[in-house]
């Protein structure tokens, strides 16, 4: 019993602060939400005046039949309802907009955080869940912490209101009127509970579905390739089953709990009109009194079964929050604020004795005592295996992630001292598979450098060998390349990525496996693009192809995540080792 007790305590006390919490998303729509309330308080207060003219009106015409007064009444009553409608509009368009800018400013919020994780997180999150936060948990949470605030209020305003009115005209029917109001109570509080736990169930269920979608969408030419079309349509119809069958679980019970407590409250009228007769065969309350009190219980009944619904509403939310605020407190396990900021970099850079292995397989070492060297302005290309580290070294300088232990330095620095931010702007990168937005070439080619000019941006592309292709086409440098540069060739997309580079005009050059895609067309006009781009920096080549290789100033062999020999292309080639055996393998060349 005690660990049930303490198990209670704990969820109450989470379930209070995530609704703290969630209601001080609000608070800076303070001063709208304040004018909000207002108008909500004043067509409330109609809801509360507008049965004592009903009472009068109906109790004028019992005892007077007096035509004027009933015109009189009728026409209050509309003036009544008018004010209500009026100031009714007014709480409703306040309260939307104020939650379409809460939503806003969480979902800005979260997307920062997000991009702010390190390197690791992305490596063991898939992204459909993280966009399925950015777009259904914050839209659940839309409407909880200001329209359905609104509606609460709206809600608990009638209820205490018209309770206040019942316990004025006829505090013994009272009694009867609200006696199951504790047994309500009691039920949304366990329903809630268990309600909240199902929702964050389901809301886990479309985050695993929206993975899939993306998966599939995102690599749907593989798809196709493979003919997997009705295997991936299978795979996302089951995850959609099991989000669809935690969601009727969860609508049936909010069917049995709406349709109990609507039970309840219609019994609960029935016998106010069985006693409240009585009352009034006896001449004990008037015809009036009898009329405007079903009105109050009327009032009541609905106003506590809207609340239920907004009970249940703001347990769905309290279950897509904590998925929302687990994600926003994350402490990004590398810091990127901090740090010394680079103003200059020379280019030499030193790794000693690094050992790492990725988060996500923290049994399986990648590097294991790595020694590495490389001089301002040389040229070092990286070779070996796959699985030595040659693209682990790549993503250590760009600082994705730290070593386990070791020191990578770049002028002297530790690169763990340094601002990650600032040595990124010195570090420059062209991947086999460059990643491009789905904007225009020059914008692609401006990201590196946001205020670059468009004299600068055409520099950059000639440079790259990519003037000729992009003035090819009708909308030259304002051409959308598409999702991921879906539009351009291989080539096209890596020499778009290396103008990028060459605008970005970095110190330190990361080249992994840069033309390994290619065809030998392309790979000519990438290599000489390249060859500009390394002239005067220090470059790290990681390679593949002989070509790429052999005119480095040093080649780097790794063999079990540690260096296992160095030395030129053809030094390394009459030493007949490793690097000898790497070349009549994988390049062909004896």
């Amino acid at each position: 019993r005690d660990g049930r007790s303490d198990w209670s305590s704990d969820v109450c006390s989470s379930d209070l602060s995530t609704t703290r919490r969630l209601l001080s998303l609000a608070r800076p729509e303070a001063g709208l939400l304040a004018v909000a309330t207002t108008a909500l308080l004043i067509s409330s207060g109609m809801s509360l005046v507008y049965p004592q003219a009903i009472k009068w009106l109906v109790d004028t015409i019992v005892t007077d039949g007096d035509a004027s007064v009933l015109n009189y009444a009728a026409m209050a009553l509309v003036v009544m309802f008018i004010v209500q409608a009026v100031f009714g509009a007014i709480r409703a368009w306040l309260f939307t907009v104020a939650s379409e800018r809460v939503v806003a400013r969480l979902r800005n919020r979260l997307f920062m955080s997000i991009l702010g994780q390190e390197i690791g997180f992305f490596d063991m999150s898939r992204t459909g869940e993280l966009t399925n936060r950015l777009a259904s948990d914050t839209t659940v949470l839309q409407n909880t912490v200001t329209v359905n605030v609104s509606m609460a209020l709206r809600y608990i305003v009638g209820a205490v209101g018209g309770t206040i009115m019942l316990l004025w005209m006829s505090p013994r029917l009272t009694v009867v009127a609200i006696a199951v109001v504790p047994i309500i109570a009691v039920s949304a509080a366990v329903y809630g509970r268990w309600l909240r736990s199902l929702s964050r169930k389901v809301q886990d269920a479309l985050a695993l579905s929206t993975s899939i979608a993306e998966e599939a969408i995102s690599g749907v030419r593989t798809v196709r390739a493979f003919a997997r079309e009705e295997a991936e349509g299978e795979r996302y119809a089951a995850a959609v089953e099991t989000s669809y069958q935690l969601a009727a679980r969860r609508a049936l019970a909010m069917g049995i709990f709406q349709s109990v407590l609507g039970f309840a409250g219609f019994s609960t009228i029935a016998l106010v009109v069985w006693w409240g007769g009585s009352l009034v065969i006896e001449d004990r309350m008037s015809v009036g009194d009898l009329t405007a009190f079903l009105i109050y219980t009327g009032l009541i009944a609905v106003s506590l079964g809207a609340l239920s619904g907004l009970y249940s509403d703001f347990m769905r939310a309290i279950g897509a929050s904590q998925r929302v605020f687990e994600l926003m407190d994350r402490n990004s396990d590398l810091e990127t604020e901090s740090g010394e900021i680079l103003q200059s970099v020379s280019g030499d850079v030193v790794l000693s004795d690094v050992h790492f292995a990725y988060p996500t397989r923290t049994d399986a070492p990648v590097l294991q005592g790595l020694d590495l060297t490389l001089g301002a302005g040389e040229v070092v290309a990286l070779v070996g295996p796959s699985g030595s580290g040659k693209s682990t070294v790549a993503a250590l300088l760009s600082r994705f992630y730290d070593p386990n232990s070791g020191v990578i330095s770049i002028d002297g620095r530790d690169l763990t001292s340094l601002n990650p931010k600032s040595l990124r702007h010195h570090v420059g990168v062209v991947s086999q598979e460059p990643i491009l937005f789905a904007a225009s070439i020059a914008e692609n080619i401006r990201y590196g450098k946001p205020d670059a000019t468009q004299d600068e941006v055409r520099a950059a592309a000639l440079a790259a060998n990519a003037i000729d292709f992009v003035d090819g086409f009708p909308e030259g440098f304002d051409t959308l390349v598409g999702e991921r540069g879906v539009r351009l060739s291989g080539g096209q997309k890596q020499r778009i990525a290396i103008a990028r580079a060459v605008l970005k005009d970095p110190a330190i050059l990361v080249l992994d496996e840069a033309t390994s895609a290619l065809d030998s067309e392309s790979e000519h006009l990438v290599q000489e693009a390249l060859d500009r781009l390394m002239e005067g920096r220090t470059t790290l080549v990681i390679a593949h192809r002989l070509s790429t290789v052999r005119d480095a100033d040093r080649v780097v062999v790794l063999a079990d995540g540690k260096v296992a020999e160095q030395g030129t292309h053809d030094a390394l080639i009459d030493a007949d080792g490793l690097y000898k055996k790497l070349v009549e393998r994988q390049f062909g060349a004896a």
